[in-house]
């Protein structure tokens, strides 16, 4: 075997291929040669984002890898699907793209001819670097170091375990949640924004991202004020440029204020210059903040009893000062100061100290009475242990209890005086929570880096699980040892002022220092990571296009950095600053998060109870109860940290979503809300389907039959569109069809660009609702399978609307209409004709006037339901009601009016009620001429069905005779009544006829009498349902309709619309053009009509 390569050029490649085997004759060899001409491929573009397959997936575009085209000489392996390679990838092209696989580069703009010649770098980060250490980074920091303690001292060691473990739970349910959506196939950018909107839709997605994001850029501001504290008030006070900072809050705001805006403006610069930079300094941060931790543990174990401060009655003063300062502790016990005998010159926590005699004067004093004393002594300051440690069990019972105090106090109900440490600011159980939350984030941090992650399916849950296992640990831990170690009173102390520094830094060993640098670099890092992270999330949504004044955030003119969209990110943040307190912001952070964690268990819960078939996730720790106690969890901290804050969240993603859905979001990600719909529709559907519906719940759901222009393929009569949704006025189901003649082999791309045509129209009129268009070798046979088969279920339109076709005579198409009609009636559905369609209003229009109502029979309330329906739109809002029915000669006019009015009071419709009384039934001479014109024009028709050699021979004398008979008729027959073959259009200036007044009744002349008889005798034949000839019915259905028009023209010549009810097509199907003619002369004279038919179901009630 040999192959042999022949490469001309880049273009063209020829492969040959013998086959040289040993043995064989050389008789028997062949010889295959296979040419492939491959095009040069071009660089391709870049991916459009609003494309479905915007992630950047291998099996997005396959045929974009360059035209293949190839021919085989013999048959080959792959022959059979020669055509399928050409359009399609190879398994070996397509598995190599799936192993290669990256997300979206940040940048696909940018044209760099060096950087597409490297091999993309194959990413090697596992669980513990790639995603354990960065969420632990994230998860730990700045609530640990500056108000755990506090929390502790403030609720209690019980309640804060309560509030830390509740807080963790959140997390961790959250976490497994993520877990199986970050393995349910590959997270590119925007982490958990992008998991949210590809599971819960664009509406969900956007309203929650821009959630998430303002969450981001508010921690960015937690962090820079956590900074600033711990830099101003332990670090370097001498900074301050308002004054002391110890003991005064509004100095200590004031200063963070400026700081804060510098110190976000430093970091601002940083970010921008290179992300790199951030990277590195992440890494010296986590550093710093296990070296912290590990020393908190460390100092925990050691005794601090040299530490003391000074008490009044439990309360500890501000030790930062030496006027009332304790000396170090002495073999493991503080002492008062010692008295030099000078009263004036005493200091310290003394009770001769006279600057405490001045503040507590007349305020301390307790009453000692008994039985070998009386009168008032002070209570004398104490020097006490501030950090006894672990060796002194009593400690951790003191503090058991909660101290939840107002602000300005130093017991409940009690407020603090003089050098007394005070609450900074009000406390409660929900207020801490919400104040201890933010600790607690950060858990999306490996989802964040899946791209960079070995394999992520594996390393998310392990590293994102394991570090909230590891985190919650300490976080509990800390509170029992916070609890068991430091006196409650230094707990409560908020901001140290009673030991002059940070009590977790006081409490650390070997030295202080590592707490408040560790502290301090943690939460620079921490400002940087989500200072990087806010603004990519807010340029991912953005490229989504979801919003439209979002988009200038997702340029990136500068290095594929998004410039932009960190310039909103560093104005959020300053906002954020300028709050200046950390128990401030602490709260609407933990909202946006709350928010956002809420919704990736709901995400979870949606795909787990659907069971779709691309759900696969490989983590399989899971379950939708678990998922579905974490958003309940979620939602509940919320409301109990800040009720206010968290309906102001809830109103703000509110009207992101609905503004989403109004502008109207054309993106399908395969979201779980696709999937639940797709669900409530099933179960609808099925709950329709157990009983009929209730005439209460009825409304005319449409199907309307739209005729399309053949060549041009838009609608003949796009008025009945406008019609359909007046009187749908965006309610219920509408259902716009469309017959092209043909098979729909051959008419595939007519239908398709059909469809698009008709959809536009349909969008136009603003119909809510479906269309489609069908191709059938019959028109006929088409319409009859649409009004079959449309619908599905309960659904199934139950009111067919179709145009009255004008041209009938001339086109013969009556036939379509008739077993249209035929159709209808045999599935029991509802019809509407209308007729004159061309002069009904469109929906820019407001019309005034009559709709009139002629009541002949009584349809299921239909004709009723119709006018009410269409006084809703506002076409028709401002026009009257007037309902007329027709009384024979035996009936009580007086009574059957009386009986209208109130049938149509309890109606609860407003119309003016009348009653005609129908003339006798004597046939008028007009009558007899109008069907002796009808069945010569019908024998006309039976002459030229003749066959094509006798037709031939013979047309000519038939039409001639008949023009003969005609103009003789035509001699006696009332102007305005006479029958024209023109339809509409070919009236002059496209009037509609002009309303005829009523004329006397021609008489009968003998010629015409005789012509009369002449021409019936010969085509009378007995019918088998009523015994009457068919001349004598034809005639009796002449003279109802002549007179009932005659009835109508003169009272609703003026109305705007005519509502009637619809009589049924005869039985014989030889018989159909009569009926025509008998519905254009109960018509005729009429602008616009409506001819009604019930489906036989009552629609209408009277009950409520």
């Amino acid at each position: 075997m040999s192959v042999k390569f022949d490469v001309n050029n880049v273009e063209e490649v020829s492969i040959s291929v013998k086959d040289d085997a040993e043995g064989k004759d050389s008789s028997t060899k062949r010889v295959k040669s296979v040419q492939f001409v491959i095009d040069k491929v071009e660089e391709q573009d870049s991916i459009n984002s609003d494309d479905a397959n915007e992630e950047g997936s291998p099996l997005s575009s396959p045929a974009k890898e360059g035209n293949l085209t190839y021919s085989i000489e013999d048959e080959g392996n792959f022959a059979l699907y020669a055509e399928e390679l050409q359009q399609r990838p190879r398994i070996a092209q397509l598995l190599s793209k799936l192993v290669l696989y990256e997300p979206l580069p940040e940048n696909p703009n940018k044209s760099d001819s060096k950087a597409s010649k490297k091999k993309p770098k194959r990413a090697k980060m596992g669980a513990i670097i790639g995603v354990y250490l960065p969420t632990l980074q994230n998860i730990l920091g700045l609530i640990l170091f500056l108000r755990l303690t506090w929390i502790v001292g403030t609720a209690g060691v019980g309640q804060a375990f309560l509030i830390v473990f509740l807080c963790c739970c959140c997390t961790m349910l959250t976490a497994i949640s993520m877990s199986a959506i970050a393995t349910n196939g590959v997270v590119p950018a925007g982490g958990s924004y992008f998991m949210i909107s590809r599971n819960l839709g664009p509406e969900f997605g956007g309203a929650v991202g821009l959630l998430f994001y303002l969450g981001t850029s508010f921690a960015v501001s937690l962090y820079v004020l956590g900074a600033i504290e711990l830099l101003l008030n332990y670090i370097a006070p001498q900074m301050s440029l308002f004054g002391e900072v110890q003991g005064n809050p509004s100095v200590l705001y004031n200063n963070m204020r400026v700081y804060g805006t510098i110190l976000l403006l430093l970091l601002s610069f940083i970010v921008f210059i290179g992300v790199r930079y951030v990277n590195y300094f992440a890494t010296c941060a986590l550093v710093c903040v296990i070296i912290a931790v590990v020393s908190i543990y460390a100092g925990i174990l050691s005794s601090r009893s040299h530490l003391c401060v000074c008490t009044i009655d439990g309360v500890v003063l501000e030790g930062a000062s030496e006027m009332y300062q304790c000396p170090d502790a002495q073999d493991g016990h503080c002492y008062p100061p010692f008295f030099n005998g000078s009263f004036a010159n005493a200091s310290g926590c003394s009770a001769d100290n006279p600057s405490l005699l001045d503040a507590f004067l007349g305020t301390r004093f307790v009453n000692v009475d008994d039985d070998n004393t009386s009168g008032w002594a002070l209570v004398e300051p104490q020097c006490s242990t501030g950090i006894p440690g672990l060796t002194k069990t009593s400690i951790i019972s003191d503090n058991a209890g909660s101290n939840y105090l107002e602000q300005g106090e130093v017991r409940p109900g009690q407020d603090g005086e003089g050098p007394q440490v005070s609450a900074q600011v009000a406390s409660s159980f929900f207020v801490l929570i919400g104040i201890f939350f933010p600790s607690v984030t950060g858990i999306m941090a490996g989802s964040n880096r899946s791209g960079d992650l070995k394999d992520a399916q594996k390393s998310i849950p392990v590293g994102t699980i394991g570090a909230i296992l590891t985190t919650t640990t300490i976080y509990l831990t800390c509170v029992l040892f916070f609890g068991g170690s430091v006196a409650g009173s230094v707990l409560r102390d908020q901001f140290g002022d009673s030991i002059g520094g940070l009590v977790v830094a006081e409490l650390a060993w070997p030295s202080h220092w590592i707490i408040l640098i560790g502290g301090l670099l943690s939460t620079v890092g921490a400002g940087l990571q989500s200072l990087t992270g806010a603004p990519r999330l807010l340029q991912a949504i953005a490229k989504d296009d979801l919003i439209f004044f979002l988009k200038i955030f997702g340029r990136s003119p500068i290095g594929g950095e998004p410039t932009y969209a960190l310039i909103m990110t560093i104005v959020l943040s300053e906002c954020g600053v300028l709050i200046a307190s950390v128990d401030s912001v602490a709260p609407i952070l933990s909202m946006f998060f709350l928010m956002c964690y809420m919704f990736v268990n709901l995400a979870c819960v949606l795909q787990s109870l659907l069971h779709a078939p691309n759900w696969r996730p490989r983590f399989r720790y899971y379950h939708w109860t678990l998922s579905t106690a974490g958003a309940i969890l979620c939602l509940s901290i919320m409301f109990i940290s800040s009720w206010y804050y968290a309906l102001v969240t809830l109103v703000i993603a509110v009207v992101i979503h609905q503004y989403i859905a109004y502008r109207g979001a054309e993106k399908e990600w395969g979201d779980g809300i696709k999937g639940l719909s797709l669900q409530l529709a099933r179960y609808s559907l099925l709950r329709l389907e157990e009983r009929p519906l209730h005439p209460k719940n009825w409304r005319p759901q449409l199907l309307v039959l739209c005729k399309l222009h053949p060549t041009s393929l838009i609608p003949c009569s796009p008025k009945i569109l406008s019609f359909a949704s007046q009187l749908k006025a965006s309610k219920g189901l509408t259902m716009v069809s469309s017959i092209l003649e043909g098979e729909v082999v051959d008419k595939a791309s007519q239908l398709k660009a059909a469809k698009e045509t008709l959809k536009k129209f349909v969008d136009d009129c603003k119909i809510q609702g479906f269309c489609q268009v069908l191709a059938a070798p019959d028109v006929t046979a088409g319409l009859a399978q649409t009004v079959q088969g449309s619908g599905l279920g309960g659904l199934k339109p139950n009111t067919v609307l179709l145009a009255w076709p004008d041209s009938w005579r001339k086109k013969q198409s009556w036939k379509p209409f008739i077993r249209t009609v035929r159709a209808v009636m045999a599935v029991e559905k509802a019809l509407i004709v209308t007729k004159g369609i061309n002069w009904f209003p469109s929906n820019e229009d407001k019309w005034r006037g009559n709709i009139d109502v002629w009541w002949v029979v009584h349809d299921g309330g239909l004709l009723m339901l119709l006018p009410f329906l269409l006084c809703q739109h506002k076409v028709w809002k401002h026009c009257n009601l007037r309902i007329f029915t027709v009384a024979q000669i035996e009936d009580n006019s007086v009574q059957m009016k009386r009986d209208l009015r109130t049938f149509i009071y309890q109606l609860r419709i407003r119309a003016e009620v009348n009653v005609i009384e129908m003339p006798g039934s004597d046939i008028s001479a007009y009558t007899y001429e109008r069907t002796l014109l009808m069945e010569e024009r019908n024998q006309m028709l039976q002459d030229l069905r003749m066959s094509k050699r006798k037709k031939r021979g013979d047309i000519q004398h038939v039409m001639s005779s008949h023009h003969q008979s005609s103009t003789a008729t035509n001699l006696n027959v009332p102007r305005w009544r006479r029958i024209s073959d023109s339809d509409d259009e070919d009236r002059p200036n496209g009037k509609p006829p002009q309303t005829p007044t009523t004329p006397d009744t021609p008489t009968l002349t003998a010629a015409a009498l005789s012509r009369f008889t002449s021409a019936t005798s010969s085509i009378m034949e007995p019918s088998s349902q009523t015994g009457l000839d068919i001349h004598e019915e034809n005639v009796r259905r002449m003279n109802t309709s002549v007179k009932l028009n005659e009835l109508i023209v003169s009272r609703s010549h003026d109305a705007r619309l005519v509502l009637l009810n619809l009589p049924a097509p005869p039985r014989h199907l030889e018989h159909e053009d009569n009926y025509m003619e008998f519905l254009d002369v109960l018509t005729e004279g009429l602008e616009r009509v409506l001819m009604v038919r019930g489906g036989g179901h009552e629609v209408i009630t009277i009950y409520s």
